[in-house]
């Protein structure tokens, strides 16, 4: 599952990484903590948090993620969107929920690999 399906799908904000939108997002992790996001997440991965300061970018940029959603409505901070659209990092804004922007994206990647899974 690519990141613009699920901007399309899901119809999310995009505030960098507009390039970047063919990546391919392998799993999710939601979470506020950056040192259990460091420890927990995984490359691929789209991480959706509440976080909106310039560290964010440095723990996606150091775990390889596909990208970062944040939720409830939340904007980047200025100096945040700046090192994300230098490092050309994809940083996305939803209104809703982690749980439910978290659910919905589950939801999406689980369908394309069961599928998958249905046509070896």
């Amino acid at each position: 599952m690519d990141l613009e399906t699920i901007v399309k799908c899901l119809d999310l904000k995009v505030f960098s990484g507009f390039d970047r939108l063919n990546t391919d997002v392998l799993d999710g992790y939601t979470g506020d903590l950056l040192s259990d996001v460091m420890a927990n997440s995984k490359e691929g991965d789209i991480w959706m948090t509440r976080q909106v300061h310039q560290n964010i970018i440095a723990v996606a940029s150091l775990k390889d993620h596909a990208g970062v959603i944040l939720v409830h409505g939340a904007e980047p901070a200025k100096d945040t969107l700046e090192k994300a659209l230098k490092e050309n990092i994809p940083l996305f804004g939803t209104d809703l929920s982690g749980f439910e922007i978290a659910g919905r994206i589950f939801n999406i990647i689980r369908g394309k690999k069961e599928i998958a899974a249905q046509n070896p």
